[in-house]
Formats: C-alpha cells, structure tokens, sequence
C-alpha cells in the first residue's frame, strides 16, 4: 500500500495518522516538536491542548456535542484518549491535558503502520499523497511553500478579524427589519435599530467593556487593518453612528423615519440560517459579547454561534482552494486538515483530519468516496469550507446553523436539537466506514 505524509502531530494530523494506520495504509508523520518548538506549545507531546482543558459540551442538544459523538462512532483517536483521561465538568468534555497529550503520543509512536519523523518541514514533498496540518502558527518558511501552490489567490490570511455571528432564528424580527440602503437592488441587510436612549446605553457599555489578553504569540498588527469596534466607540460618542451604525438611507417601516442607529445584519451562509453582525470586529471577551450586544433590542435573545475574533491565525481561503474531501482543488494529491482549513476549535479539527483521512484511505483501497452529508456534523463543517458561495470565509466551529433543518416543526430548542442529532448519527451510521475498534489497552 501506498505510504501517506502527514505533516503535524496537533489534533488534526494525530487523527489522521490513525485513521489511515489502522486500515493498514503506512504513514510517515512528520512533527517538528520537540527538536522545534512554537511559542504556544510547551511539551514535547502530540496532540497538546494549549489554551483550554475543555473539548466544549458533550450533550447531542448542542452541535460540539453531537460531533464528539460521530467522531467516537469513527473510533476516533482523540475522543478515546480523552474519555480515557476525562475530568469532571458538568456537561462539558474537560481532560487532564498533560496525560491526555502523553496518550496520544504513545499509541501513535507504538503504532507499526507509523514512522515518525521529527525535525521542521520546510518544503512540500513533490510526490505522492500528503496531509498539510500545521495548524494556526503554521512556521514561515512552510507558509512560503503554501503560497507558491496558490499564486493567484489571496491564499492565507495571517489575521483572524471576524465579527461575531447569530442564527437568524434568534433574531427578533418585531424589532428588525430587512432591507437595503436606499432600498437599492435586493433587500440583502436586517436592519437593527436603537433609538438616542438604546445606543447610548449600549456605547457606554461597548466603551467600558472587557477585553480579552493578547497571547505571547499574537501580534498587534492585527488591529492595524481592522479597528475593533469598540476602539472605534472610544474615539467619541458619535464616532459608530458615522461608521458601522449609520442609520443614513434605512427607513424603518414602523416609523417612516430613520433610526438614531443600526446594526446591520449580512447573510452568512447559502441557507440563510447565520447572520454576521457588519463592521462589529472585536477583541472583547466572549461574556462581555453576549452581554453588550445582547442590548441592541433585535438580538436582545440572539444565539452566538461564533462570537467575534482578533488573533494570530493562519488559514487558508478554502472555499476558493479545497473540496469537501479537503483536497487542493487541481492538485488532489494534497490535502489540508485542522484550524489551517478554517474549522475553529479543537474537535472540528480532530474532524477535518478524520474526514480527511477517511476519504484517503477510500480512494487508495479503490473505494467510492464516502461522502459525508450535510445532515451530519463532520460533512456540514467540510461543506462549508468548500463552499464557493462563501464571499468572506471566516473560520467557524460547528454549530446546527450549518446544518439543514429538519422540515418539520419540534417544539423546544433541546428537543429540535436532539432531533437534528438523531437524524445525523443515523445517516452517518449508514456510510458503513468499515472501522475496526481500538485494541484494547
């Protein structure tokens, strides 16, 4: 069998170093730790959590939830390290980072389909089938080779700047409106208003409110070309009503009149199911995101499905580049896996390098391809990154807004959930990926 080069022992490429052994494909796993290591990153381990202990929520009502749960029916090498090594809390999947990591690394380096080769990658390999996962602060001199395989895209963005994101279902429409400005060609915005008394309550909190630390591996650079929105509002009580909250040319249709403000409200996603809040980049802390933009009136119950970002990260611009195999698009033979896709989050790219490795290991033993639907959780977040209709792709974790409904009313936001979960774990249960379970330990 055909030997595979997977680049980075993070999440990502962990999962899919395993999922391609245990079908009995050889992989070379290349890492650069421990001869080199990044400013995030302190041990010597695979598979080290940097920022958090906790995967997020392991309830099948939340969409975190629900892919944990996909990825243990693949028998996934992370979830079983993790529930191996799991701590309490609550509802959530939290782990003892350092054993969690340790384990990960041992049935990697002990595994006889697996070679590990440390040292820094500098150049793609020229031949044969490869798995790019170096992550968010993928090295410069491996950056370089990555931009000469897109010369004619504005392939990596350095720079995660995005607004926070809210499903529409969770917008109060009695409150909001659709509309253009001027009314010129579609009506493509949802209008938020909020009149002298709302924004000024609303300024003064967006002024007063926390932000989130700078992490040593982050530049300031990332506020030169996208000011967050409340360093904006600092500038003067006005300063928003001329930039992103210009009410000039939206009539409200209750009123006739413009309002004293409004936030505009940009389709996100083909479906029309998430809602990106324009010009509203921040480096808040997520509480106080909730908190603060909870009080304009329209999002005043609005569900976050990705709250606002500024921070070092590197990612391509995947809809343009990959397929929802996550293969480069002209040059199948390479594949990306992890946050370097634009999935957000520790378990979404323990998906993309299981999805990945799953798809691979098809094609080499002459398989059709599985492809995962959108119905589960694992193909929604791969259909999204391959999506051409994304104009302005933002990394994103899974949440059901990616996801199509069900087509029938359930009533209870847990129970609708459940359901949409339900229903993913029984088409996923149908692609019979012909997994092998864990040896036992």
């Amino acid at each position: 069998m055909e030997q595979v080069i997977v680049i980075g022992a993070g999440l990502a490429g962990s999962e899919a170093a395993w999922q391609l052994a245990r079908r009995g494909i050889p992989v070379e796993l290349r890492e650069m730790k421990p001869r080199k290591m990044t400013p995030a990153h302190h041990s010597e381990f695979f598979g080290e959590l940097v920022c958090s202990n906790s995967l997020r929520s392991d309830q099948l009502e939340n969409a975190a939830g629900l892919l944990k749960e996909e990825l243990r029916r693949c028998d996934s090498l992370i979830m079983s390290c993790a529930g191996e090594h799991r701590v309490e809390a609550g509802g959530a999947l939290a782990v003892d980072r350092h054993a969690f990591a340790a384990a990960i690394t041992e049935r990697i380096r002990t595994h006889p389909c697996i070679t590990v080769v440390e040292g820094e990658v500098t150049e793609i390999p020229p031949e044969g089938n490869v798995i790019l996962a170096t992550g968010p602060l993928t090295s410069v001199a491996l950056s370089e080779e990555i931009a000469k395989l897109f010369p004619n895209s504005q392939y990596l963005n350095f720079f995660d700047a995005a607004a926070p994101l809210v499903t529409f279902d969770s917008i109060d429409m009695d409150r909001a409106w659709f509309a253009s400005r001027y009314d010129r060609g579609t009506p493509d915005y949802i209008n938020c208003p909020l009149t002298a008394e709302e924004y000024d309550a609303f300024w003064t909190a967006l002024t007063q409110a926390e932000e989130a630390e700078v992490h040593g591996f982050e530049d300031a650079g990332v506020f030169e070309g996208c000011m967050p929105v409340e360093v904006m509002a600092r500038r003067g009580r006005d300063t928003l009503c001329y930039g992103p909250m210009k009410p000039v040319g939206l009539k409200d249709p209750k009123t006739g009149r413009e309002p004293f403000a409004v936030v505009q409200l940009r389709r996100d996603n083909a479906q029309g199911s998430i809602y990106n809040l324009v010009g509203f980049q921040t480096h808040l802390k997520w509480p106080e995101q909730k908190r603060v933009f909870s009080m304009i009136p329209a999002l005043n119950h609005a569900e976050y499905v990705r709250y606002g970002v500024m921070h070092r990260n590197t990612f391509l611009d995947s809809p343009r580049l990959l397929d929802r195999y996550y293969r480069v698009r002209g040059a199948e033979r390479l594949m990306f896996a992890g946050q370097i896709t634009g999935v957000e989050g520790y378990v979404e790219s323990t998906a993309s390098g299981c999805l990945a490795a799953v798809e691979l290991a098809r094609r080499l033993e002459g398989k059709e391809p599985a492809n995962f639907p959108q119905e589960t959780a694992m193909g929604a977040l791969a259909l999204y990154i391959s999506d051409q209709s994304v104009v302005n792709f933002q990394p994103m974790n899974i949440n059901f807004g990616l996801i199509p409904p069900l087509g029938y009313r359930v009533k209870g936001k847990r129970n609708k959930n459940a359901a949409i979960s339900q229903r993913a774990l029984e088409a996923l249960d149908k692609l019979e990926l012909s997994c092998r379970p864990f040896p036992q330990t």
